[in-house]
């Protein structure tokens, strides 16, 4: 359920952001309203609290962000609150972000390794990655997993490229376990 409020509600943002000409600067908004929404649990508990209406809510957040934030975002934020969504505020903006990244030609490269890897291999992947791609540039982040023994496994958005070690020899083992030896 979250997931659909998170994309009915990002997609409504990213195309208001669209048709304003302002996927940049809404995308900018947002980064900066997520560290200070993480910051403040006290307001956000205090937005999620059932005692209050929601028109005490809606004046809360007019007092506190009129002026500071673009007129987009506080309609937004209206709406939200206004509807009893304001507890999804962080996947909605999760979600806006990677439209925001796809529109941009940004990908999300989630790379696993069984190894520390150097700067020069770091950046031979994401060349790479760039050359077999339809994207621009990565946001490319890094993990060591020793279990995989080797290779790697990278993540982008929903496809995942398993080359470790580990992988094959699960493969090499259910193909064996399938095998019967005629004795």
């Amino acid at each position: 359920m979250a997931k659909l409020v998170s994309k009915v509600y990002g997609d409504a943002l990213f195309q208001l952001a669209e048709e304003k000409n302002e996927i940049s600067e809404v995308w900018d908004e947002i980064k900066a309203l997520t560290e200070v929404l993480t910051e403040n649990k006290d307001f956000q508990s205090v937005m999620i609290h059932p005692s209050m209406t929601g028109e005490e809510k809606r004046k809360m957040v007019s007092e506190i962000f009129k002026g500071k934030l673009s007129d987009t975002i506080m309609g937004f934020l209206d709406v939200l609150v206004k509807n009893g969504r304001f507890s999804d505020v962080f996947d909605v903006f999760a979600y806006y972000d990677k439209q925001a990244k796809e529109h941009f030609g940004i990908g999300v490269a989630n790379v696993t390794t069984a190894i520390e890897l150097n700067e020069a291999m770091k950046n031979k992947i994401e060349k790479r990655l760039l050359d077999i791609t339809k994207y621009q540039s990565f946001v490319m982040n890094f993990e060591v997993d020793k279990s995989l023994i080797g290779g790697m496994i990278i993540r982008i958005g929903d496809r995942v490229v398993d080359d470790s070690i580990r992988h094959k020899l699960d493969r090499m083992s259910a193909n064996l376990s399938k095998l019967r030896i005629g004795l």
